[in-house]
């Protein structure tokens, strides 16, 4: 099961809600979001959820084991915490953030799930994968390099590339959404809020990637 959930983004006000910071744009739209006690740990911000605190979100997300709204059951294999990290050492340098807290918290490679942007996936997509390339992004090269391993999982939002041949992708990723496009991604939060918790339900993430391993979630 997942342990630590590690949103990857560039610290700054100047970065907020460009395409590059999609997945902390999306940390901040999760409906428990301001709940959040958040500290300053391991090159990063870090806070946790208990079995209990999941359980409730999987209800408000429509996810209950009866019409009744009763709670989901959460499998007995779940940590006593799950960890979310938000590096503050800019992109490039993420892992160095995210094999702090996993060591000190004793999580293997496989238990990490990393929320980040795609530049090869259209708006509109959202995307569970494991393992695999790295798709030219810095954050996940970092990480990979300090884990030893790209075997872990990613949660992919979809940003597309630039349609104008004259700007360049650095340039592009570090722009922000428009208007339209922060209404789309918003929708897209939407979806990607219920595949994060059967994510961090799930006993076996690799059941979710046949739904969920390329969905368009949004027209």
């Amino acid at each position: 099961m997942i342990k630590l959930v590690a949103f990857l983004g560039n610290y700054g006000r100047e970065y907020e809600k460009t395409r590059h910071n999609v997945a902390w744009y999306f940390e901040d739209s999760l409906p428990f979001a301001g709940r959040l006690s958040w500290q300053n740990k391991f090159k990063g911000e870090i806070t946790s959820l208990t079995p209990a605190e999941l359980s409730q979100w999987a209800c408000d997300t429509k996810i209950c084991s009866k019409k009744d709204g009763t709670p989901v059951l959460v499998p007995e294999e779940a940590p006593a915490h799950i960890y979310f990290l938000k590096p503050l050492t800019y992109m490039n340098l993420s892992g160095e953030s995210i094999i702090e807290a996993a060591t000190f918290y004793k999580i293997k490679p496989e238990e990490i799930l990393v929320v980040h942007d795609e530049l090869e996936l259209a708006l509109g997509f959202v995307s569970l994968k494991w393992s695999g390339g790295l798709g030219g992004h810095n954050g996940l090269r970092s990480t990979k390099a300090v884990l030893n391993t790209p075997d872990f999982w990613r949660l992919r939002f979809g940003i597309g590339r630039p349609e104008n041949p004259n700007i360049g992708v650095a340039d592009y990723v570090l722009s922000r959404f428009t208007d339209e496009q922060q209404e789309i991604m918003q929708n897209v939060f939407s979806q990607a809020n219920l595949l994060l918790v059967k994510v961090l339900l799930s006993k076996e993430p690799a059941s979710l990637i046949q739904a969920w391993g390329k969905k368009k979630v949004v027209e």
